[in-house]
């Protein structure tokens, strides 16, 4: 099977293939749409090819689950650096994806946090379907949103869902059903709460010489401890 004209196609064949050889290829078309194929594009032209296990539809859930255990300590390392709530982060990668790294979306988004490919490139995430870069991507993604909306969780849930545009058109949670189901899922599953500011503390070389650091913020790269909050 070549180039294939529904998605729903695509995810079907990657069902019959193993899990260590699943591949996608994503390019555009001639018309500027988005194609994404388990073969690469026959004429040679540029195409980004990702790795995806056992890749399937997303079918979202608020049910608890253990599916979440092995994303646990990327959820909390990038919630903890984007000073996030890692709540908030696990419901809504359980809306999103069920916690299935491999999911695609009927629009093209892609794992566990369901990364449209424009976003995934900004925010230098190459292998959408990597559960670290992908959730990586998604917690700054959403962290960047709660900035713009001033902490507010719904408009930044909204946002994240129907785009800020929408957002700012309406001055508030757009009047979209799939939206306000979507908002009202994950603050039910993660109860909208004060962010929290986190107090970080690591160790750099100045002049050779250790010296520790204390900030809300914390470091570019390297280790660091939580401390505490206020």
């Amino acid at each position: 099977m070549a180039v294939f004209r529904s998605l729903i196609s695509l995810l079907i064949v990657l069902g019959t293939v193993s899990p260590a050889a699943a591949q996608i290829y994503s390019w555009r078309d001639a018309d500027g749409k988005l194609v994404l194929s388990n073969r690469p594009r026959a004429d040679n032209g540029a195409q980004i090819t990702y790795g995806a296990h056992g890749a399937v539809t997303a079918k979202a859930t608020t049910k608890a689950t253990t599916r979440s255990a092995p994303y646990e300590s990327a959820i909390s390392e990038h919630a903890a650096r984007q000073g996030v709530a890692v709540d908030l982060v696990r419901a809504v990668i359980q809306v999103e994806s069920a916690f299935n790294p491999g999911a695609v979306s009927e629009k093209g988004a892609m794992g566990l946090m369901q990364l449209m490919p424009a976003t995934a490139t900004e925010l230098g995430v190459r292998n959408p379907f990597d559960p670290d870069e992908n959730i990586r991507g998604g917690v700054t993604y959403l962290k960047r949103l709660l900035n713009r909306y001033d902490d507010k969780v719904e408009l930044a849930l909204a946002a994240y869902n129907a785009g800020s545009g929408n957002v700012d058109k309406y001055g508030t949670v757009p009047p979209f059903k799939e939206t306000r189901n979507y908002v009202d899922k994950i603050t039910k599953a993660a109860p909208v709460a004060a962010p929290r500011n986190l107090i970080y503390k690591w160790i750099e070389l100045i002049d050779g010489r250790p010296v520790t650091k204390i900030s809300n913020k914390p470091p570019a790269s390297g280790s660091y401890q939580i401390i505490g909050q206020h």
